[in-house]
């Protein structure tokens, strides 16, 4: 003779009226996104021969925040300054000014463009630039511009250089 099992499974009345008298129903969903924010490197700008007024050099570096930020932005000098001879010799100056403009597009939630002009002596201490609340979502356009100088005699000779810091934190 063979051994038979019987599996019976059967739903409750009771438990089915519960379902169908439920009106609204909360489900707890949960997750999160890493914090990145990084920018891509920023290449060096030569201008060759200083004598000609009016130069700029432009760069379009990359930029991922993916969460508002703040841009610090410091200059060493303030100006494009002689290696040697930041103050210059005699009647030639030893420094050529500078300013630096700055286009930030961002998204909170429409798309807006961030853009600021610094003179160069003012990145001396720190400038900051916040996304105001938005986040990065197409680089970052940097463009210096050389001003005159103010010596009549002009630049003195030699080599003439200027080191611009950026840094971005996250708010």
């Amino acid at each position: 003779m063979g051994a038979a099992l019987v599996l019976g499974i059967s739903a409750s009345p009771a438990s089915a009226q519960e379902i169908s008298n439920v009106k609204s129903m909360d489900i707890a969903v949960q997750g999160s996104i890493a914090q990145r924010c990084q920018m891509g490197a920023i290449p060096t700008a030569d201008f060759g021969d200083l004598t000609r007024p009016g130069k700029s050099a432009a760069a379009k570096v990359a930029l991922d925040c993916n969460m508002p930020f703040t841009m610090l932005i410091k200059a060493q000098n303030g100006a494009l300054t002689h290696s040697e001879m930041p103050h210059g010799q005699g009647p030639y100056a030893g420094s050529v000014p500078y300013s630096l403009d700055v286009e930030l597009p961002v998204r909170r939630p429409t798309t807006e463009m961030i853009s600021k002009v610094f003179e160069g002596r003012s990145l001396v201490g720190g400038q900051a630039i916040s996304s105001a609340g938005g986040i990065a979502i197409d680089g970052l356009l940097l463009r210096l511009s050389l001003g005159s100088v103010s010596s009549e005699a002009g630049l003195l000779a030699g080599q003439y250089g200027e080191v611009i810091e950026i840094t971005i934190a996250p708010n």
